[in-house]
């Protein structure tokens, strides 16, 4: 058995990409390794079901590749579509949907953000953003890092749900 790897982090740089962008993408390597882990084996039932006062695993995951989605249109520029709007809406919905998908959904939003932040000028990291209806201040740094924190975040409540429930 070969030894367990570094966190992300810890790896070393990503080979052609901006040094200051680095830290979101280890963020997210390292969710989708926490999640294949700390996910692994569960049923349908144990991905669905609530535990208490948590939301079930399946609406967390949910919310990951929709929040990454709808944080990564802002960071990007945009304002968000009558679909992304939609999906926010439906986030909680038990659908049925297995861990397998789940993990891919993650897994794609994960990457399409990935690509959309390879697009970025890191001289733009000040640049303003407005989020919501409110049209909330933000820039393409606080957006950075509210991607990586968040993400993170439900990462934790999964993982925490997930020792819950087995």
């Amino acid at each position: 058995m070969s030894a367990p790897q570094p966190e992300p982090w810890l790896r070393g740089p990503l080979p052609g990409l901006d040094p200051l962008l680095q830290p979101v993408f280890h963020s997210f390597e390292q969710v989708r390794e926490d999640l294949a882990h700390h996910t692994h084996g569960l049923t349908a039932e144990q991905v669905w079901a609530p535990h208490g006062p948590l939301s079930s695993i399946g609406f967390q995951l949910r919310h990951i590749a929709g929040s990454v989605d709808r944080l990564t249109s802002y960071l990007v520029g945009d304002q968000l579509s009558a679909e992304q709007i939609a999906a926010l809406k439906q986030e909680g919905d038990n659908t049925g949907a297995s861990l397998e998908e789940l993990l891919a959904e993650v897994d794609a939003a994960l990457a399409a953000s990935e690509a959309r932040m390879r697009t970025l000028d890191t001289a733009d990291l000040y640049a303003a953003r407005h989020i919501g209806r409110k049209q909330l201040p933000s820039t393409v740094l606080g957006l950075l890092v509210h991607l990586a924190e968040h993400t993170q975040r439900h990462l934790g409540q999964v993982i925490t749900t997930a020792k819950l429930v087995r």
